[in-house]
């Protein structure tokens, strides 16, 4: 009798209020969950101490050392700046802070000469505001992270200066393209009707491919240099390999990444008969000494302040990356067109539309696939070494705790990866 007295009082709270206390226990639990199993992985973090036996012979103490503490570090931001992004959003659920905004934007509106019959333009003040509150709280964060632990382990190249200026520029360009796509979805959703939501996911889905396809060209470069691969034999070889799997190869480009982050990273990019292919600076073992033997023996000085700035923060690495040698970088690509030629691309864009969990399942599935492509095409031993200089370059903890793997790591760990590969690997 009791418990159904409880139901029946539950059901006579307004519909709106139990709304939002649903979205409250949601968001909390959610957040709780993710706590859970970010201290499963912490604890292996602070118990994990020594090399595991099975990288004894590739892996020293140094390194992982101070992969583990860098790690450690991570892992303590993580949590605070998850902690406070949980409090921020509740207070502001709690005191209303999404009904402010909108009539604070409703009143900016009115200044400008546009009623409350200007809705969609309401609504876009209404983004404007509150990716500026985003921007603006997550500065301080985004400070930390950048210039005390990237700093503190070596991988931060930025300075003050360019590190303001990129924010107010992603700022700038992020507005650019949310504004006029939100409008446009407003606009579909008004004059939907009944099917509103269905033209709605398709207009997202034409989007996200519009984006995904100039990205590279027109947005990237606003923020990197990225200038073609220079010819030698890396190039030849890159394009030998693309054309032995019929992979539609127009462009290699390098990416200064290393203005940012000595962290590395390689991607291709494109649709049908036109795909390029992107390697970060810091992977390549000797681009860089390149670059710098090219302007020695030329005896040019930088050219402008951007040419002078990347000068300096080249000087500025305290670390010097080991970046993979070329046969460890075509082992890499190896893997990475492994995704194209099994159709991961595509199958990820289409399973995104359902379940991000689900995605993540498949996405270590392709990994493996993706492995034992680059196997097939002979550079299963690069592959085996390249990911171990990578791994160590970017001080990536080698241990994992299974359940936080399962659920947050789209890449499986590296000893997995690495066990895989050992089976396949050639002598």
């Amino acid at each position: 009798m009791g418990m159904w007295a409880s139901l029946d009082a539950l059901w006579e709270i307004p519909a709106e209020k139990r709304i939002f206390g649903a979205v409250l226990l949601f968001s909390w639990t959610v957040y709780l969950w993710e706590t859970f199993l970010a201290q499963r992985q912490r604890r292996i973090y602070k118990t994990t101490t020594h090399v595991p036996p099975e990288l004894g012979q590739i892996m020293d103490s140094e390194t992982f050392e101070k992969s583990r503490l860098y790690q450690l570090d991570k892992s303590t931001f993580s949590f605070w700046s998850g902690l406070y992004s949980e409090i921020e959003g509740t207070l502001i659920l709690l005191f209303g802070g999404i009904p402010y905004l909108w009539r604070l934007s409703g009143r900016f509106c009115g200044y400008a000469g546009f009623g409350p019959e200007y809705e969609i333009t309401q609504s876009l003040v209404f983004l404007l505001l509150a990716t500026l509150f985003s921007a603006l709280t997550g500065l301080p964060w985004s400070l930390y992270n950048t210039f005390v632990i990237e700093e503190k382990h070596g991988f931060n190249q930025q300075t003050l200066g360019f590190f303001m200026k990129d924010a107010i520029k992603k700022f700038v360009v992020t507005q650019c393209i949310l504004l006029p796509v939100s409008s446009l979805l407003l606009y579909i959703i008004k004059i939907g009707g009944d099917y509103f939501f269905i033209y709605a996911w398709l207009f997202t889905l034409v989007v996200s491919l519009v984006l995904v396809t100039i990205y590279a060209d027109y947005i990237a470069p606003l923020f990197d240099k990225f200038t073609p691969l220079p010819e030698g034999k890396l190039k030849e070889e890159i394009e030998v390999m693309a054309k032995s799997i019929d992979f539609p190869l127009t462009k290699v480009y390098v990416v200064e990444g290393s203005k940012r982050s000595s962290h590395s990273n390689a991607y291709f990019y494109g649709f049908f008969k036109n795909k390029r292919i992107v390697l970060f600076d810091t992977l390549l073992e000797e681009y860089s000494v390149l670059n710098k033997d090219i302007q020695e023996d030329s005896g040019m000085e930088p050219r402008n302040e951007e040419e002078r700035n990347s000068e300096e923060i080249k000087a500025k690495v305290k670390n010097k990356k080991q970046g993979c040698k070329n046969e460890e970088v075509l082992a890499v690509l190896g893997h990475e067109l492994g995704h194209w030629k099994l159709g991961h691309t595509v199958k990820n864009i289409i399973i995104s539309q359902v379940l991000s969990f689900c995605l993540t399942v498949l996405s270590r599935r392709f990994e493996f696939q993706a492995d034992a492509f680059a196997k097939k095409l002979g550079k299963a031993k690069d592959l085996y070494s390249a990911l171990i200089k990578l791994n160590k370059d970017n001080l990536g903890f080698p241990v994992s705790d299974w359940l936080f793997s399962m659920w947050h790591y789209s890449h499986p760990p590296l000893l997995e990866r690495l066990q895989a590969l050992k089976s396949m690997k050639q002598h």
